[in-house]
C-alpha cells in the first residue's frame, strides 16, 4: 500500500525543481562560446525536506525521484547477500567465478578458476564446519588475510549460516586487531600463517576466540596449543573436510540482520565498528546498477582490500551480474603483470594508482623521442576533441598510439571506476582518451554501505562526484563557522548529509558516537563539505573536521602528527598539510632558531642570515630527518610521515591569524598563508616521483 509520504511526493511530481529529468539524463552538449560543457537536463531532482517549510534542499537521483531504491529492479526477491549468491549459483552454476595465478606450491602461472557451483559447495562446507565446532548463529567471524578466493567463500558461508563477518585489515597493527577481536567478541578467526603468528602472540588477551582456521596452512605444521585451552587451531582444508562430512542446512538471514561489522581505521582513537545489514548492502548494490551494467562475460581484477567497503561493494555487484573475479598475486608491484594475464574488463581503483599510471605514461612519452612525442600529442588532442563531440570510434589513433597504452592494463578494460578520494579532472580526461573506456568517479563511505553519489555514464564533465545514488537522498547543511551556507552564490554549499536505506545502523556498542553521526531525522552527517554544481552534480570541496583523506584513501588526523613532530629539537611549531589529490604529507616548520644555529655551526655551514639557512637544502634535510626519527619513535604509520618540509622563521600567532584564541592552528588560514610553499613542495615531490614511474612506450 502506498504511504502518505509517497502520495505527497507524487503530488509534487510536476513541480520537481530546479533540474527535473526524465528516465535518463541528457548528454552534455558543448558550449563553444564558454569553452565548456553544459547539461540540458539535470542528473538530480530537488524536493523539500519538510513540506511545510517550502525550502527545496533534498536532492535525489533523476533515475528514481519518487522512491528510494532498496532492491534490484529486475530481482526484487533478492533481499540478502545469501539470496544474491544463490541467484547466481542457480543461474550460472558452471560459470567461472574466482580465479588465482598462485599455485599451491607458490609458483605463478595462468589463472585457474573455480565455478559458482564449486564456490557454493565450498561455502556450504565451511559454514557447516563452523556449526559443527559449536559457533552459534549471530556470532562474529574474523577474516584476517588479504584478498584470495577463500575470503569470499568464508563471507558467503557467513551469509548462508547467519554469522557476522568482521574484516581484520592486515595493516591496522596488532593493537587494533586485538581491540577489534575483543570489542566484537569474535569467536572464530580465519587467517594465514603470517597473521597466525601475530594472533598467537596475544592469544591470552583475546578470550572470546574458540576457533582459528589457517588458510594455506599445512596440517602437520599447525601449532599445537596447551591442552588446558579450549581453543582449537586447524587448517582451512581440514575445516572443509569436516564440513563435507557433516553438512548442515542453511540458516538464512533476514534482510535486517547484521551482515558485517566493518571497523574504521581509528585515526583519532580506537576503531569504530560500522554495523551494516544485508538490506543496507543490497540497497547500495541495487542503486549502483543504475550507473553500471555488467555481464557474465565481465572480468574484474580484485586487489583493493576486501577489508574496505569499496571492494566489498564491488564484489556484491559482480556476483549479482554473474561476473568473474581474478585475484592479484598479493604484490601491488606486480599488479600490471597480473592484469596483462587476466585481461580484465572492469578496473576499480583509487586516485593514487591512476596518478601513477598517468605519470608513468607521460614519462614514457617524454623519453620516446621528438617524433613519438608529437605523434602522441596529435593523437591525444584529436581523439579528445572527437570524444567530447560524441564520436565513439577512433581506429587510426588507437592503432598508432593508444592500443599500446591499453595493453598495460590487459587491453580489454571497458569500465574504470575511481573512488576513495577525488580524482584530478586532468587525469580523468587523460584516462578516457588513452584507454578509450568509460571512466566514472564516485563518492562514498563505510557508513553508507559504499556509494553516496556517482557520475552518470553519459556525463563528460570532470571534477565532481555525480548525482545521488538512487538508494539515498542528499542535502547540504549550513556550516556558518566555515562560511559555508546553502544560500551561497553561485552554488549552494554545506556539510553533506545522507539519508536512505544505505545508511548504517550505528557504531557497534557506541550509542554516543552513533547519535553524533545520525540526527533525529535519520540524516547521516558525513563531515565532508560539498557544493551543488549545475545539473545537480555534487562536488567535494572541504572537510568539516580536521581529518582528511590522502589520494590513496587513507585518513589523516594532522593534529596528532603535529603533536609528534613538536617533540623534534628543531621544531617550535609545525603545520602538517595534505589533501586528497596527493598521496603524501608536507609540513611547514617554524624553527627553533638557536638549535638550527648550533646545527649549522657543527656542520661548518656558512650563511648570511637565518632566512638563507632555512632555505638551505641541507638544513631542510636535517630537520626532516629529525622529524622522521621522532615519528618512528612514536610509531607513526608510513603515510603519516611528512615527505617534504619548508622552514620558516615567523612563528604562528594570533596576530598573523594562524592561531585561534586557544592556540590551535587555523587550518584554512594556514593553508592559504603557506599556499606557495605547499605548492612548491608538492612540485618537488612530483619531480622526484616521476623518475620512478616508468612504462615502456
Amino acid at each position: 500500500m502506498e504511504s502518505a509520504a509517497e502520495r505527497r511526493l507524487k503530488a509534487l511530481q510536476s513541480h520537481l525543481k530546479p533540474w527535473s529529468a526524465g528516465d535518463h539524463p541528457s548528454v552534455l552538449r558543448p558550449n563553444p562560446t564558454a569553452g565548456e560543457f553544459v547539461s540540458e537536463q539535470g542528473y538530480s531532482v530537488v524536493l523539500p525536506e519538510k513540506l511545510h517549510t517550502g525550502k527545496w534542499n533534498v536532492y535525489r537521483s533523476a533515475h528514481s525521484p519518487l522512491k528510494l531504491v532498496s532492491r534490484f529492479a529486475n530481482k526484487p526477491e533478492i533481499a540478502t547477500l545469501h539470496d544474491n549468491f544463490v541467484h547466481s549459483v542457480k543461474s550460472l552454476p558452471d560459470h567461472r567465478y574466482l580465479g588465482t595465478r598462485v599455485r599451491d606450491d607458490g609458483t605463478v602461472g595462468k589463472y585457474k578458476w573455480i565455478t559458482y557451483g564449486e564456490a557454493s559447495t565450498a561455502r556450504s562446507a565451511i559454514g557447516s564446519g563452523l556449526v559443527s565446532h559449536g559457533i552459534p548463529k549471530g556470532s562474529c567471524v574474523g577474516l584476517y588475510f588479504i584478498n584470495r578466493p577463500e575470503w569470499l567463500i568464508v563471507d558467503h558461508a557467513c551469509s548462508a549460516y547467519s554469522f557476522i563477518s568482521v574484516p581484520l585489515y592486515d595493516t591496522l597493527g596488532p593493537d587494533a586487531v586485538k581491540y577489534i577481536v575483543n570489542h566484537a567478541s569474535i569467536q572464530a578467526v580465519f587467517c594465514v600463517p603470517q597473521t597466525l603468528d601475530i594472533l598467537l602472540k596475544f592469544l591470552s588477551e583475546i578470550p572470546s576466540i574458540r576457533l582459528i582456521v589457517v588458510v594455506g596452512g599445512i596440517d602437520n605444521q599447525i601449532p599445537t596449543l596447551c591442552s588446558t585451552t579450549s581453543l582449537k587451531v586447524i587448517s582451512y582444508s581440514k575445516l572443509l573436510s569436516q564440513g563435507v562430512a557433516s553438512l548442515q542446512p542453511f540458516y538464512p538471514p533476514k534482510p535486517d540482520d547484521t551482515a558485517t561489522i566493518m571497523y574504521t581505521s581509528g585515526t583519532t582513537g580506537t576503531p569504530k565498528g560500522v554495523v551494516l545489514t544485508h538490506a543496507n548492502l543490497i540497497a547500495n548494490a541495487a542503486g549502483a546498477t543504475y550507473g553500471i551494467v555488467l555481464y557474465p562475460s565481465d572480468l574484474y581484477i580484485s586487489y583493493l582490500p576486501l577489508a574496505h567497503i569499496y571492494e566489498r561493494a564491488n564484489q556484491i555487484l559482480v556476483v549479482y551480474y554473474g561476473g568473474a573475479s581474478g585475484f592479484y598475486q598479493g604484490d601491488h608491484l606486480k599488479l600490471l603483470e597480473d592484469m596483462t594475464v587476466l585481461k580484465p574488463t572492469i578496473f576499480c581503483s583509487v586516485p593514487r594508482l591512476y596518478n601513477k599510471l598517468y605519470s608513468g605514461i607521460m614519462n614514457a612519452v617524454k623519453s620516446s623521442g621528438v617524433l613519438r612525442q608529437r605523434l602522441f600529442h596529435a593523437a591525444y588532442n584529436s581523439k579528445k576533441e572527437s570524444m567530447f563531440n560524441g564520436k565513439k570510434s577512433y581506429p587510426m589513433w588507437d592503432r598508432l598510439v593508444f592500443n599500446k597504452i591499453k595493453a598495460t592494463l590487459g587491453g580489454r578494460v571497458r569500465y574504470m571506476v575511481s573512488g576513495a578520494s577525488p580524482l584530478s579532472p586532468d587525469v580523468m580526461d587523460f584516462l578516457r582518451v588513452c584507454f578509450g573506456c568509460q571512466v566514472v568517479e564516485g563518492y562514498g563511505m563505510t557508513e553508507t554501505s559504499c556509494v553516496i553519489s556517482n557520475m552518470d555514464e553519459q556525463d563528460f564533465l570532470s571534477g565532481h562526484v555525480g548525482a545521488p545514488n538512487p538508494a539515498c537522498e542528499i542535502k547540504l547543511v549550513d556550516v556558518p563557522e566555515m562560511n559555508y551556507t546553502t544560500d551561497d552564490q553561485p552554488y549552494p554549499r554545506g556539510e553533506i548529509c545522507v539519508r536512505g536505506p544505505i545508511v548504517f545502523q550505528g557504531y557497534y556498542k557506541d550509542e554516543s558516537q552513533t547519535r553524533e553521526a545520525i540526527d533525529e531525522d535519520g540524516w547521516l552527517h558525513t563531515g565532508d563539505i560539498g557544493l551543488w554544481l549545475p545539473g545537480g552534480r555534487l562536488k567535494i570541496i572541504d572537510r568539516k573536521k580536521n581529518i582528511f583523506k590522502l589520494a590513496q584513501g587513507e585518513y589523516i588526523a594532522p593534529e596528532k602528527i603535529e603533536n609528534v613532530y613538536a617533540t623534534s629539537k628543531f621544531v617550535a611549531q609545525n603545520f602538517v598539510y595534505g589533501d586528497s589529490l596527493n598521496s603524501s604529507l608536507v609540513a611547514i616548520v617554524s624553527v627553533e632558531q638557536e638549535m638550527l644555529k648550533v646545527w649549522a655551526a657543527a656542520q661548518g655551514i656558512k650563511y648570511e642570515d637565518l632566512q638563507q639557512l632555512c632555505s638551505d637544502q641541507r638544513a631542510r634535510a636535517a630537520v626532516l630527518a629529525d622529524m622522521d626519527a621522532v615519528g618512528r619513535a612514536a610509531q607513526l604509520r608510513g603515510f603519516e610521515f611528512a615527505k617534504a618540509v619548508t622552514l620558516v622563521l615567523e612563528p604562528f600567532t594570533l596576530e598573523n591569524d594562524l592561531l585561534t584564541p586557544t592556540f590551535k592552528i587555523k587550518r584554512p588560514q594556514a593553508k592559504a598563508y603557506f599556499a606557495k610553499a605547499i605548492a612548491s613542495m608538492y612540485a618537488e615531490l612530483s619531480a622526484s616521483d616521476s623518475t620512478s614511474n616508468k612504462i615502456k612506450f
